[in-house]
């Protein structure tokens, strides 16, 4: 990996109109390519509207194959631009079997590795376990929690709700992940006050910023903005909230959008992660011979 990498990311809004919100992906992904951007995120399901609000059987209807005309543009771009671009498709696997799965397209390469995400949410405005059957954890294929391998580097790929499990974070640093991604999709229900509203968005920072600390890598989190409503018409819709971020491997904030549609751009200095787990071992202090109960549901 280059000592310094150039990475960038896209906080957009997006829309019902999937040719709409791709051409505002791809005016991002141009624009951090024009600028030297050398790896470039979108956020999560970033071709729609975030239309897991509620269950509707015809919204299968949006789901691509991995080679699908999403996926297909996107490789194009990045053989394009000369870019390493990471993708969000609502994936049609078969009939009756959907991912919410993020893509790694290198440069001419192609697509060179997809991750399913693991853990998939169920809560009011996010009915995603209607949509998304959660990815394979299989060794053998290299599914579930596996780096995936780039001209740029080893990257960890995981998707929005995965970022609340340091678990999840700890088994892509403990393969090698160089680099902590997630596209993501998240934000409050309008009646929301706003000291619920801070503590909030102040959480969801602060668990993926400790997740640098944790492991000593950087971490780039891109999500989406803009009020998007209920087309059901029985919620009250969502705002989100933006505040796309790249955190080095000590936590610290090296880029933080707001809430409005922008682009993210920071120059890393790769070997600071080596030089940071030199003064903070955690790695080598892990009491792996006393953790296993933390593959049981709860010990009791």
């Amino acid at each position: 990996m280059p000592r310094h990498l150039k990475v960038g990311l896209v906080q957009q809004p997006a829309w019902p109109d999937k040719a709409r919100s791709l051409a505002e992906s791809e005016a991002g992904i141009r624009e951090l390519a024009a600028a030297g951007a050398e790896l470039v995120m979108l956020q999560e399901l970033h071709a729609t509207h975030y239309f897991c609000q509620y269950e509707d059987t015809e919204l299968f209807d949006l789901a691509e194959p991995l080679d699908g005309p999403t996926g297909t543009r996107l490789a194009a771009l990045a053989a394009e631009l000369d870019i390493v671009l990471v993708g969000s498709l609502f994936e049609r696997r078969a009939p009756g079997l959907y991912h919410n799965t993020a893509v790694v397209y290198d440069r001419k390469r192609g697509a060179v590795g997809h991750y399913r995400k693991m853990h998939i949410p169920d809560d009011p405005g996010f009915y995603e376990k209607f949509y998304f059957t959660p990815g394979d954890a299989d060794d053998a294929r290299g599914q579930g929690f596996h780096p995936i391998d780039t001209s740029v580097g080893r990257l960890g790929l995981l998707v929005c709700w995965d970022q609340w499990y340091p678990e999840a974070a700890r088994l892509m640093a403990l393969a090698g992940a160089e680099l902590l991604l997630y596209p993501t999709a998240i934000g409050w229900d309008p009646a929301d006050d706003d000291a619920e509203k801070t503590r909030q968005k102040d959480a969801w920072t602060l668990i993926q910023r400790s997740h640098a600390v944790a492991n000593g890598v950087p971490v780039v989190v891109a999500n989406r903005v803009g009020h998007e409503p209920d087309h059901s018409g029985v919620g009250r819709g969502i705002d989100f909230w933006g505040g796309s971020f790249i955190a080095g491997p000590q936590g610290e904030l090296l880029a933080h959008g707001g809430v409005n549609a922008e682009r993210l751009l920071v120059t890393l200095d790769m070997g600071r992660g080596e030089d940071v787990r030199r003064i903070w071992p955690y790695l080598r202090d892990r009491r792996i011979d006393a953790y296993g109960d933390l593959t049981r549901r709860y010990r009791d």
